[in-house]
């Protein structure tokens, strides 16, 4: 699933449409639970300060 950047908010992308630099993970939740721990998806999109709280794991 794709991770791109809009209005400074991490958002899925599912249309794989939206604008911009995005980030490419795994659909399942391990893959994403790793990136949030690991801080690594903002690095991906270059944007260290983007809020990853749409992103929260279920």
């Amino acid at each position: 699933m794709r991770v791109a950047v809009v209005d400074g908010v991490a958002v899925f992308d599912a249309a794989k449409t939206l604008p911009g630099r995005g980030a490419w993970l795994h659909p399942g939740d391990d893959c994403l639970e790793l990136a949030l721990r690991r801080r690594t998806i903002g690095r991906a999109l270059r944007a260290p300060d983007v809020d990853l709280s749409a992103l929260a794991v279920r």
